[in-house]
């Protein structure tokens, strides 16, 4: 659909009278974002969801429009103040308590992964997974889980291969230098980026 065509049904049907076919053009090459009402108005006139013209949602309101709710439904939901869930969104910060951000997480229907960045949560996630490959992992399910609201369960698979792959790394290295300072950096490595370890073994979430 040429962008002149796009334009015209922004203007006639969803209220955008403004909008010419050099916004849908600079939206289209990426040189301008569209506002929450304007992303709407083109999913509309486009015959689509709003979610199907954005990449892989990140901030707070990326992921509110991808699913299309309004941020009095987002505030109502989680028992915020609208100005204090609106000023959240505008600093990209997500302030709420545990059960705000739990209720967050229902509101708009993150998954884990997602939940866990939006709330700011990864650093307290990145602590659980390091001591549960460098200990025992059964002794950290019940926290990691209430974490990322999923069942116990399904954590018994991806965190058993973590501890193996992690010590069977150690082992290796010490093994291999002696045990020197230099024979950890693998695992220091490893602990670094053991939040995305545990993402890529964890079944995905709907």
């Amino acid at each position: 659909m040429a962008h002149g065509h796009v334009a015209y049904g922004m203007r006639a049907s969803f209220g955008t009278a403004y909008v010419t076919p050099e916004h849908v053009a600079a939206w289209e090459s990426g040189t301008a974002m569209p506002s929450a009402a304007e992303l709407a108005a083109l999913a509309g006139a486009l015959w689509c969801h709003p979610r199907e013209l954005m990449g892989r949602p990140r901030t707070l309101r990326e992921h509110r429009i991808a699913q299309g709710v309004a941020p009095e439904d987002v505030a109502r939901g989680t028992g915020l103040a609208l100005d204090a869930y609106v000023r959240m969104e505008e600093a990209g910060r997500w302030t709420g308590d545990k059960r705000q951000s739990a209720k967050l997480g229902s509101v708009l229907r993150l998954p884990p992964r997602d939940f866990i960045a939006v709330t700011g949560l990864e650093g307290e996630l990145a602590r659980l997974l390091t001591e549960a490959v460098t200990t025992r992992w059964q002794a950290h399910v019940r926290a990691i889980a209430k974490l990322i609201s999923v069942e116990r369960k399904q954590l018994h698979e991806p965190l058993d291969s973590m501890y193996h792959e992690y010590q069977a790394l150690m082992a290796a290295t010490l093994s291999r230098a002696g045990g020197s300072t230099a024979s950890g950096e693998d695992g220091r490595r490893y602990l670094e980026e053991v939040v995305d370890h545990f993402w890529v073994r964890l079944p995905e979430q709907s």
